[in-house]
């Protein structure tokens, strides 16, 4: 397995260690999951996302060249922000999802773990002309929670002017810091690249603070899931498109039909239409009766037992208490609102239909 440059530290930190995406990652630390998903809803979570890629994209023509690629707006992007993407293929499906952000002469985009070597290669093989490095030097950190931005700002105090999905660069004891103020727990924070030989110095700055700790693996997942956000390979992948996933918002109205640079990329013949025509199924979320988690894979039937759809992603929130479950369900069936259930051993459980995020997103817009 690979490690990344604070594997040490987080052993040290009494961490619980696992696989993921090839890495030996810490899935949770001895406050465990349920606290360390609390103590991000209430204070600042620490959480080391080395593993995902970082890559940096130059070239005169690299904005129009991804559009080719991205079915969202590029060219429009102001310099200093950055903007959620995904690839598709000429199918309509989605092979990754990222971020990625407008540096004026240079793009910076983050890439899934899982997903990094064939999201490089196509890169390289897309973006002919243009110069893609892909940076193996810097650790990536995630800093949230409602204190995120007073904690942060004393280390660096610039960043407490950023707004939600700004992308700068600042200076921190010499060090350079990338830092873009976004995150995947729903709550105001920040994610931070800064070179591996300065991560574990910058890492032990900020958990001096009491407001500050390490969180894992499992809270990440359950933070995610509250936020109503998609995790690749699981709520989208090469079958789904992005109107199935509930994505519209994705794809700016100057990519659509009718748009001023409407069409260009993969699978625009199949995504573009479903603006109009309703694909068959959406991915939407529910509450679940009782206390029961319910996991990924568990079909949903109607009361005549009939499969409406499966669940992508569930678990039990802290936050509210209860069960929740993103899915994709049949359109026909969200139409006429039948009552939904979740066949778990057997056994229907009632589903009620939620608007998502299930907790609500606090992301600081000024």
């Amino acid at each position: 397995m690979k490690r990344t440059a604070l594997r040490d530290l987080h052993v040290a930190s009494g961490a619980r260690m696992v696989e993921f995406a090839g890495y030996e990652m810490p899935v949770q630390y001895p406050l465990g999951v349920m606290k360390e998903h609390l103590w991000t809803r209430e204070s600042v979570g620490l959480f080391d996302v080395s593993h995902m890629g970082q890559v940096l994209l130059r070239g005169e023509h690299v904005k129009t060249a991804l559009e080719t690629i991205l079915p969202v707006d590029v060219l429009g992007l102001e310099e200093g922000m950055q903007r959620y993407g995904m690839f598709t293929t000429e199918q309509g499906g989605i092979t990754d999802d990222l971020m990625f952000a407008n540096w004026g002469n240079e793009i910076f985009m983050v890439v899934n773990a899982g997903c990094k070597d064939q999201d490089f290669d196509y890169l390289k093989s897309s973006l002919v002309g243009c110069d893609v490095e892909v940076i193996e030097d810097r650790s990536l950190l995630a800093i949230q929670g409602p204190k995120a931005r007073d904690v942060f700002a004393r280390m660096v105090p610039d960043v407490l002017a950023m707004t939600f999905m700004q992308s700068q660069k600042f200076e921190w004891q010499g060090v350079e810091l990338w830092v873009s103020c976004s995150g995947y727990t729903g709550e105001d924070g920040y994610e931070v690249s800064v070179p591996n030989h300065n991560a574990e110095a910058f890492v032990n700055a900020l958990l001096a603070y009491d407001e500050v700790e390490w969180i894992g693996l499992g809270a990440r997942d359950s933070l995610r899931l509250e936020a109503g956000l998609c995790l690749y390979g699981h709520d989208i992948d090469t079958g789904t498109t992005p109107v199935e996933a509930s994505l519209n918002w994705a794809i700016q109205k100057v990519r659509r039909l009718g748009g001023e640079r409407e069409a260009g990329f993969k699978g625009a013949e199949k995504i573009l239409p479903q603006f109009v025509e309703k694909p068959a199924r959406k991915r939407v979320g529910f509450l679940v009766d009782g206390r029961a988690p319910v996991r990924e894979s568990v079909e949903i039937v109607n009361s005549t037992g009939d499969v409406k759809g499966v669940v992508t992603s569930g678990g039990f929130s802290p936050t509210l208490s209860q069960p929740i479950v993103m899915a994709y369900v049949s359109s026909q069936s969200l139409d006429v609102e039948e009552s939904l259930f979740a066949l778990v051993r057997g056994k229907s459980i009632p589903l009620t239909r939620t608007a998502m995020p299930f907790v609500p997103s606090r992301y600081f817009r000024g």
